[in-house]
């Protein structure tokens, strides 16, 4: 599925208003927001087979990205 912009502004507020009941470090902010930020992009589809290829010469090749 696509990003949600919506969805990450929804977890950005969450962890904002967790932070207004109970403070926290630098390194447990920037914990969260990295955590955050990795589901929020996990949640992306990304479509397998995009054409790649190698200019000419004798290791020429061409190909399809996968998801590996």
């Amino acid at each position: 599925m696509a990003l949600v912009e919506e969805n990450l502004k929804t977890s950005l507020l969450t962890l904002f208003n967790a932070m207004k009941e109970t403070p926290m470090s630098e390194e447990e902010y920037a914990a969260n927001l990295a955590k955050i930020f990795n589901d929020h992009i996990k949640t992306a589809d990304v479509n397998p087979g995009i054409p790649v290829s190698t200019p000419g010469g004798a290791g020429a090749t061409s190909g399809a990205g996968s998801l590996s």
